[in-house]
């Protein structure tokens, strides 16, 4: 992960700034053009509401550069944007956000994704906005199903991210807070069907929904029980050992009922449970990578 620097701070906080504004020259010359350069990896497809914008921060105010999108494949719909030589040459940061589309605000989204410091023509994008120290997350979470009958058939439909001591249920995920624009949400994967546990922003509370689960209170944590209301295509209650299980950062508002790029924790349930399934840190292989550069 990057390291935040004073310009890349600058550019996270960014949202309420107006954009720069620009006069002409007193005969009316062109302005002179330069390019950026886009190399990223990893990006999701947004869909038809929302696409990705670029941002140079210049004097502290975000000036965009253009939008974009991204197939199914991770292809970028255009990698090179044509910007005013002046602007780039007084850009600090390139900032990159989700932005609804259409979008009649002319200031970035608070959905930031990646954010670079320019050193030299190049700038090297991390994931800062969305949360520091990825790096150290970890998790847990036991195969139970609290809010259903105790009939023998639903033992193993549920999947709850805590973890239970002799005092009792304690959190079991160890997560960065996150910016403003992103929320935490879990999932099991049956039969290839990304099935959510809900969204939250707080590991030692209940998560935003049960779409799923029985009657019963479930825990204070997040979690569901996979006892009713199935997708076409599935039979609830269902057996979760085997299936995976991930944690991913999604922005907010969400269009997709997928897993965002980013996925910090990730793990194939055992067939045999015995106690708290322990996550893998999964930051390296899921996150997406991307640098700019500007030409001249």
């Amino acid at each position: 992960m990057k390291l935040f620097s004073m310009n890349m701070m600058a550019a996270i906080c960014m949202g309420g700034l107006a954009l720069a504004s620009c006069s002409s020259d007193d005969n009316d010359a062109a302005p002179a053009q330069s390019n950026i350069t886009l190399s990223m990896n990893g990006l999701d497809n947004l869909g038809d509401d929302f696409a990705y914008e670029g941002w140079l921060i210049v004097d502290g105010s975000p000036v965009s550069t253009g939008t974009f999108t991204v197939d199914d494949e991770g292809k970028l719909s255009q990698n090179s944007f044509n910007i005013d030589r002046s602007t780039l040459e007084s850009a600090s940061t390139f900032v990159l956000s989700i932005e609804p589309s259409p979008d009649n605000d002319p200031a970035p989204a608070p959905t930031k994704l990646f954010a670079g410091d320019f050193v030299n023509n190049t700038a090297a994008l991390g994931t800062a906005p969305v949360g520091s120290d990825f790096q150290e997350v970890n998790g847990k979470y036991i195969v139970a199903t609290p809010t259903g009958t105790g009939d023998e058939s639903e033992k193993y439909s549920g999947v709850w991210f805590l973890e239970m001591t002799s005092a009792g249920p304690v959190a079991g995920l160890k997560l960065p807070e996150l910016a403003d624009g992103w929320r935490y949400e879990g999932w099991v994967v049956v039969d290839g069907t990304p099935l959510t546990t809900g969204t939250f922003t707080s590991v030692n509370g209940a998560d935003n929904a049960a779409p799923f689960s029985g009657t019963n209170p479930g825990p204070a944590y997040p979690g569901e029980d996979f006892l009713q209301n199935a997708p076409n295509g599935l039979t609830f209650p269902t057996d979760v050992r085997g299936r995976p299980v991930v944690i991913s950062v999604e922005p907010f508002p969400d269009n997709s009922p997928a897993p965002f790029a980013l996925k910090p924790l990730f793990v194939q349930t055992p067939d045999q449970v015995d106690g708290s399934v322990e996550m893998k840190n999964y930051v390296e292989e899921s996150f997406p990578t991307g640098s700019v550069s500007r030409n001249f």
